[in-house]
Parts: C-alpha cells; structure tokens; sequence
C-alpha cells in the first residue's frame, strides 16, 4: 500500500504503518499535553493508542493464520488510523473457509477479553458489569477495546469480517456473486448509517469508517462481478496483441521517446522473439533520474517475471496482477505473443457487458479490512 513503511515482521508477515498512523499519534500526544499540561499523560496516550494497535495486529494475524491453514498466504498487514487491512494473495474459494478466514480475527479478541477479564479480577472485578464501565485501569480499558473491536468488527458492513461472515453465510445457499451483491448492498446501507450517526454526533472517525466502508463494498462487488463475467475466457481473448517491443542495448531515453509517442508504459524486451526480460514504466523513469538517459535497457530491466500461456483462464492473469505486476507477458511456446494488462482486460469487460463499466481492479487478491480502532 503506498505511503506506508515496513516496521517488522511477524509470523513470516511483513508489518506496514501507512504514513498517516503517525499524524494520528502526534495528534493524540499533543490533545493529551494541551488538556493536561502533562508529558506522562501524554506519553501514556500514545502508548496506549500503540497498544490497540498492537491488538489490532494480532486481529489481523488471526486472519492470516487462518487463510494460511488453507494454502492462502498473507502479502501483508498494514495498519491505518481506522484500523487495520490484512491482504491475502487470494479469497478462500468455499464459503466455509471465508467463514472460519472471517471469523478468526474477532475469535483473537475474544481471546485477549477474557484474558484481560481474568487479570481484571485480580484488581477487585466483581462482575462483567463492573468491568463495562468507562474510565477504569490500563487493563479494564484494554478489555473494553477488544469487546469494541468484536462488536463493531462483526456489524453486517461488508467488506469488515461481519459482512464477510454474511456473505458465506450467503453464498451456501445464492452462491458467491449473489452473496456477494446482497451483502455489498447491506453494507453500503450500514455506511450510510455509520455516516449519518457520525455526522449527528460530530465524530469524523465515523465519517471516514461509513466512506471506507461504501467505497470497499463497492469494489468487492465489481471484483467479483468481473471474475464472474470472465469465468471461463482464455487469455487469449482478452491480450494485448499489438505492442512496442525493445531490445536490451536500447537506451532509456529512446524507450522513453516510445512512452511519450504512444500509450505503452511497460515494455517487453526481446531479443529473436524470445522475452529476455521486462521494463516497466516505474523502473523506467526511476533509472532514467538515477543513471542517466544513456543507460542500457538490459542494465535495468527485470530479469524474473511471470507469465501466462494463452490458453490458461484470464483469472490466473488477474491474480498476478493484483500481487503487483502492471503487466503480464504472454508465451506460446517460447515466444512472446501477448501482453496482458489490467487496462486491457477492463475494456475488453467493458465492451462484452455493451459498455456498462465494471472494473476487475484489485480481483486479483482479498483483504481482510476488519479490527477498527
């Protein structure tokens, strides 16, 4: 995810903080030292905040754990000021495997509730009710957070893990597509509640949770849509057939001056009709500031790539590109026949469906966009 930096790893899952988590905290820190005139409270603010989000990772991995279990593997976690985002290379294809993916990171506060109820009542708990009340120790106030994020997180607000939960829920008896329109449906109509009570009570956090929500519901039930509109098209149908090819002693300024002249970003390099490697656009210009116009395309191009044959479904073509990879070149044989790109397989979408648009970006993996903070 852009503007976000790497700051661990975890169960072999790569840990992001996206650049704005740290406004958020500068944010809570300053509110704490101008309502108080005190450093501590302020530093305890912020540490507090941290942990959340400590928890909030933990929710996430219990995602990750759970669709490793499966054979999904996890891209990475990257924490937001509205929560946290678990990006899996796929969704799991049966509903039952996206109930138990769904449910596990609610099933990780649970856990850490009655964990943190339990050392509550070494503090004089008496009863649930006394441990519900606002204000209490660092403990109680952690329990409270995990008993918030179970409850919000399991609303019917598709894409959270409550929506998810409701589209296999779904899905055993409509089928994915369906599932996934109804529940895209419920959880634009709970953003627009979520939206509405923010507005009313004046908290904006709200406000950016009911906008998420509508904007995630919106791009779950296009991606799913379009996989569903391509379920069974070839490759084939849908690449790229004429393209720009270069040759690796070609500088960078001369592929720059095929960028400019037409539409093409990325640029297969292949020498006797083979594909010896790959220069995309972003390599492109970021070579060109950092070595010079000069530089030789082999100097700079990727050597390892993947790509498709033009028979395999276009679904396998679209999951590549969703792990990141602007381009995908097609081979027949040894030989470079086509390109395929998510621009390319849009239109193509476009044009069957008689230019009714639905966008098949970000089909390619799922996310798992629960445990708001």
């Amino acid at each position: 995810m852009g503007w976000s930096f790497k700051v661990g790893r975890l169960a072999g899952i790569d840990i992001f903080v996206h650049f704005t988590f740290l406004i958020l905290l500068g944010w809570i820190a300053f509110a704490g030292f101008v309502g108080t005139g005190s450093l501590a409270v302020a530093a305890t603010s912020v540490l507090l905040v941290c942990t959340v989000f400590g928890i909030v990772v933990l929710h996430e991995l219990g995602h990750a754990m759970a669709a490793r279990y499966y054979g999904i593997p996890t891209r990475d976690i990257t924490l937001l000021p509205i929560g946290g985002v678990a990006r899996l290379e796929r969704m799991p294809e049966k509903p039952v495997q996206e109930l138990v993916v769904a449910l596990a990171g609610p099933a990780v506060n649970v856990v850490l509730a009655a964990i943190f109820f339990v050392l509550g009542s070494f503090q004089g708990w008496d009863d649930v009710e006394g441990a519900m009340s606002i204000g209490g120790s660092i403990v109680q106030q952690l329990f409270l957070v995990n008993v918030f994020l179970v409850l919000f997180n399991m609303l019917p607000a598709f894409p959270m893990d409550g929506g998810r939960v409701l589209r296999a829920l779904l899905s055993m008896r409509l089928g994915h597509l369906r599932a996934t329109q109804l529940a895209a449906s419920v959880g634009r109509g709970m953003a627009i509640l979520i939206g509405v009570f923010g507005l009313v009570s004046l908290n904006f956090m709200l406000v950016l949770i009911a906008i998420f929500v509508w904007i995630g519901a919106g791009e779950e039930r296009a991606a799913v849509q379009a996989r569903a509109g391509l379920a069974g098209t070839p490759v084939h149908a849908v690449m790229l057939r004429r393209f720009v090819t270069v040759d690796p002693d070609d500088t960078l300024g001369a592929v720059a001056d095929y960028m400019r002249r037409g539409y093409q970003q990325d640029f297969p390099v292949v020498v006797g009709g083979r594909i010896v490697g790959l220069l995309t656009g972003n390599d492109l210009l970021y070579a060109m500031s950092e070595y010079g116009t000069d530089t030789r395309v082999f100097q700079v191009m990727r050597r390892d790539f993947p790509a498709v044959g033009p028979e395999e479904p276009v679904e396998h073509g679209l999951q590549i590109l969703g792990e990141g990879y602007p381009v995908v070149p097609v081979i027949h044989y040894g030989r470079l026949v086509g390109l395929l790109t998510a621009e390319n397989v849009t239109r193509f979408m476009w044009v069957r469906r008689g230019g009714r648009w639905d966008s098949p970006s970000d089909s390619g993996h799922g996310r798992y966009a629960g445990s708001r903070a």
